[in-house]
């Protein structure tokens, strides 16, 4: 490894030699020592255990630990700010569902601690997954038709619940799809909810894959419809929205890979290249799969293109489900 005054010398001599960077001496041997993941999930939660797949597979790659560090709270801002703020230099990584802490958290917010598109370099996207259309596995709703004329009858007697915006944007824009007058019920706990949805006090609810995954199975919880336009393949039995008619709705969740802004182009370039195999590596595909995902490897003009289309979709999807800023 070279020693300070060694680079100092041989970052000035390559402003002498074409094609030779101080960018790419800095990159030459990162990383040269651990990296830092941040998570905005609590230890032991689901998305705390994807955010650790990741990092662990990166570590296989680079040669070096990478540590996770839980940073929880402020619906995942103090994590973003962290990162928004650390040293640009490829040691603080953000493994994230993006689409939420970064392409809607412009909606959500009033003010913000950080700008989501200035103040990083956006990596590569990971993986996406859409919410589910549920009902109770024992209720005779076979499909979104069946339940849709059911609510329409039942006006706003109706109700559903919601513990998250992406499920509450989902169930408005499923209303919005049908004119339907169905009442939302807020809860902290999903699984409070699930047992209202058993119970029949509420008629539906939308949910990511990974939390009903052991009721769907069982069959306590019947999945109808997911929010996305396509089918996804890791669920390939469920129709998408669009095959139902709610044809507004093509909500996804999407994770990527952020770093601060000014990271050296040359360090990112070599993030993106290792997160792209690890997106489509064998284990981490039948891992996700089991969790509703899939693998979505791409680079980082795609994710930019990604939060600048998102952050407008979540413009009007924050007006559909009338979600007020925090």
């Amino acid at each position: 490894m070279l020693s300070r005054r060694e680079f100092m010398r041989a970052a000035a001599a390559a402003t002498a030699l074409p094609g030779l960077s101080v960018d790419s001496l800095a990159a030459e041997d990162y990383p040269a020592r651990e990296i830092h993941s941040i998570c905005m999930f609590p230890p032991g939660s689901g998305a705390d255990v994807l955010v650790r797949l990741y990092a662990r597979k990166l570590g296989e790659l680079a040669g070096k630990t990478v540590i996770v560090e839980n940073k929880v709270g402020a619906f995942g801002n103090i994590a973003t700010e962290h990162v928004a703020r650390s040293k640009p230099d490829g040691y603080t990584i953000y493994i994230a569902p993006g689409s939420s802490v970064l392409a809607a958290a412009t909606h959500l917010f009033k003010k913000l601690p950080f700008d989501p598109i200035k103040d990083f370099e956006h990596v590569t996207t990971l993986s996406k997954l859409p919410f589910l259309l549920l009902v109770a596995g024992d209720s005779p709703f076979k499909s979104v038709a069946e339940l849709t004329a059911y609510l329409k009858e039942k006006g706003d007697k109706g109700s559903y619940g919601s513990i998250a915006n992406t499920g509450l944007v989902g169930s408005e824009l499923y209303k919005a799809a049908f004119g339907l007058k169905t009442v939302e019920v807020k809860y902290k706990d999903p699984q409070a909810m699930l047992s209202d949805l058993w119970g029949r006090n509420i008629d539906f609810v939308h949910l990511d894959p990974a939390s009903p995954a052991g009721h769907l199975k069982s069959g306590k919880v019947r999945a109808l419809a997911t929010t996305s336009a396509q089918r996804f393949a890791a669920l390939p039995n469920i129709p998408s929205a669009a095959e139902v008619g709610i044809t507004n709705s093509d909500l996804i969740a999407w994770w990527s890979v952020h770093v601060p802004a000014k990271t050296p182009k040359s360090v990112t370039d070599k993030l993106e290249a290792w997160f792209n195999r690890i997106a489509v590596a064998d284990d981490v595909k039948q891992f996700i799969a089991t969790i509703g995902t899939d693998p979505f490897p791409g680079n980082s003009q795609i994710l930019k293109e990604l939060l600048v289309k998102d952050t407008k979709a979540w413009g009007e999807y924050v007006k559909v489900a009338k979600i007020e800023p925090l």
